[in-house]
């Protein structure tokens, strides 16, 4: 359980990594938002979530709501609903962190790393939101359907940043989500992050890997 619990908006958690980390950090003792662009939507998502976990407690709102009642917002929707979600929802994130786990994959060609013109999804999300919101980018590499089982995930977590004590809350969360964090630097790094997610949908269909991921090794600083 955490030591502190804090309310956590999901916005877009009607996917299936949103319902993942809903669960995982529900069972850490977050209160958990899912949010969506209709109360139908968010209503519907909160119902099939408690299909694949009966006990996990969650809480269904529109996205402006959500946003609003959240202590920290992560934002789980395709990239291309990424700034529009985020213009509706803008002025309720100031003085927040919001968790931004977007990949700018464009089919039909997933497997090939087409990073936008503003340099990142993250960068694109920061330079919207502007100074009052800390943008933290992380869970881009995970497999999705893991996260809503009940097993050991083998994927560390690239966090990148402007603020360092941002990052180090994001690192905690991913902790109790049962994964390693690591500092990956300001927000311009979520690029490699990003691009990441497209090569590991290549090793999958390459190498007949249902789930490849990141692990960093080496020594940690004692």
């Amino acid at each position: 359980m955490s030591d502190t619990q804090e309310s956590i908006a999901i916005l877009g958690g009607t996917g299936d990594l949103g319902t993942g980390l809903a669960i995982r950090w529900a069972k850490a003792g977050h209160k958990i938002i899912i949010g969506s662009r209709t109360q139908e939507k968010a209503d519907t998502a909160v119902a099939a979530l408690r299909l694949i976990s009966p006990q996990t407690d969650v809480s269904a709102m529109v996205n402006e709501d959500a946003a609003a009642s959240g202590d920290i917002v992560v934002l789980t929707v395709p990239f291309a609903h990424q700034l529009s979600t985020l213009e509706s929802v803008k002025s309720a994130l100031t003085g927040k962190i919001l968790i931004d786990v977007t990949v700018p994959l464009m089919p039909p060609a997933v497997g090939k790393v087409q990073l936008p013109a503003g340099g990142s999804a993250g960068k694109m999300a920061q330079d919207l939101l502007g100074d009052e919101v800390m943008v933290v980018t992380a869970f881009q590499n995970i497999a999705a359907h893991l996260l809503q089982q009940d097993v050991k995930i083998e994927c560390d977590v690239l966090v990148a940043g402007n603020k360092k004590i941002a990052r180090e809350k994001v690192i905690e969360l991913a902790g109790q989500a049962g994964m390693t964090g690591w500092h990956a630097g300001p927000i311009e790094n979520s690029a490699a992050a990003e691009a990441l997610t497209s090569i590991l949908i290549q090793i999958n269909r390459r190498h007949d890997i249902s789930h490849s991921g990141l692990k960093i090794i080496g020594q940690a600083d004692s």
